[in-house]
């Protein structure tokens, strides 16, 4: 499915945060799912009649407290962006630095837009599910993943990544991420 295609049915459905929209778009690392919520927020905001209005995005990326808070910070993401946005007030967030390895002292804004996009790894776990409009799943095989890994985050990753993989694999499967998703996209591409 594409991007104008999962704008679509973005438009046409019911919004369950407060007036928002929320689309949930998860994955495993470097299936595309970074790539897919730009394509589908450029979709959704551009001018024209069926336009979603105001798009915000949220990467899980800026929230985790590491490389060892992997999937902790959705209490983070609760409190401090949905629980607001719900309310019809602004949400925000320190968005983590991983050059400094704590987070940060700016503030992100999140505005009670038409549709917000939280995007990352556990992203559209059972948690927050209930409060989406649509949550998708992105896919990639396992090799191209690696690759887009090693171009990406270099080399001298990929020994984090390994164990973040495994642990990836072992949340998606408990929380049966892929199979709970409203929509599956193929990353490939």
């Amino acid at each position: 499915m594409t991007p104008a295609e999962t704008a679509a049915l973005v438009r046409a459905a019911p919004p369950k945060l407060g007036r928002t929209r929320l689309v949930l778009v998860d994955g495993p690392s470097a299936s595309g799912k970074t790539m897919f919520a730009a394509l589908l927020a450029r979709e959704l905001a551009a001018p024209g009649a069926d336009a979603a209005g105001p798009v915000e995005t949220v990467h899980t990326d800026d929230l985790l407290d590491g490389w060892d808070d992997q999937f902790t910070y959705w209490p983070r993401l609760r409190r401090q962006v949905l629980t607001p946005l719900r309310h019809g007030a602004p949400g925000g967030y320190h968005p983590f630095d991983w050059q400094l390895g704590r987070f940060g002292t700016e503030w992100v804004t999140v505005w009670p837009a038409d549709v917000v996009i939280v995007e990352g790894v556990g992203a559209a776990r059972a948690e927050a599910r209930p409060w989406a409009s649509l949550s998708v799943y992105v896919h990639a095989p396992a090799a191209l993943r690696r690759a887009r890994s090693i171009l990406r985050d270099g080399p001298g990753m990929q020994g984090v990544l390994r164990v973040w993989r495994h642990r990836e694999q072992i949340h998606f499967a408990a929380d049966a991420t892929a199979a709970q998703a409203d929509l599956r996209v193929d990353g490939s591409g």
